[in-house]
């Protein structure tokens, strides 16, 4: 008796279902990237010697890509725990309002990792994920999740994963 991978209709039914149970007129994997700058960031550094410090931040850019995300301005919400030695915790949301007004809400949470670079100097792997936390208008019924990479030398978000249910 041979195996039959069933995987990928199983993925193609759960899609299809998403979009008939929300009406919506996406469901599918989805990457968008954004740059953000810095708006309104506030600064705690511990005065222990540490280096440690942490950051309420709120920075903002365009998000590129594919899926019903792409296009909208990506405003990140979020506060940041960094110690240089050991590493940096993130979590908070990024607000993505699309050009007509509609807005969507993403939850992420991040571990960054400091690693040797190739000029002996430190540098962060930011690796995560992200889950839908709402939305209004045409995202309103939005659903998904996924992973969240952060390249902080270059202020780039990569966000991939899978939505359903954008109308």
């Amino acid at each position: 008796m041979r195996a039959h991978d069933t995987t990928p209709w199983l993925r193609r039914a759960a899609a299809i279902a998403l979009c008939l149970m929300g009406g919506a007129a996406f469901a599918g994997p989805m990457k968008i990237e954004a740059v953000i700058t810095p708006k309104a960031d506030s600064k705690l550094e511990f005065a222990d010697g540490s280096r440690r410090y942490v950051v309420a931040a709120q920075r903002e850019g365009k998000a590129s890509g594919s899926g019903p995300l792409a296009g909208a301005t990506m405003l990140e919400w979020g506060v940041h725990d960094v110690n240089p030695a050991t590493g940096a915790d993130a979590n908070g949301y990024l607000v993505f309002t699309a050009p007509g007004g509609d807005v969507a809400y993403l939850k992420y949470r991040f571990r960054g990792v400091p690693v040797p670079g190739p000029d002996g100097k430190p540098r962060f792997l930011a690796n995560g994920f992200w889950e839908t936390a709402g939305g209004t208008g045409q995202f309103k019924a939005l659903r998904g999740a996924g992973t969240v990479h952060f390249i902080p030398q270059e202020r780039r978000w990569i966000l991939e994963g899978e939505l359903a249910g954008a109308n």
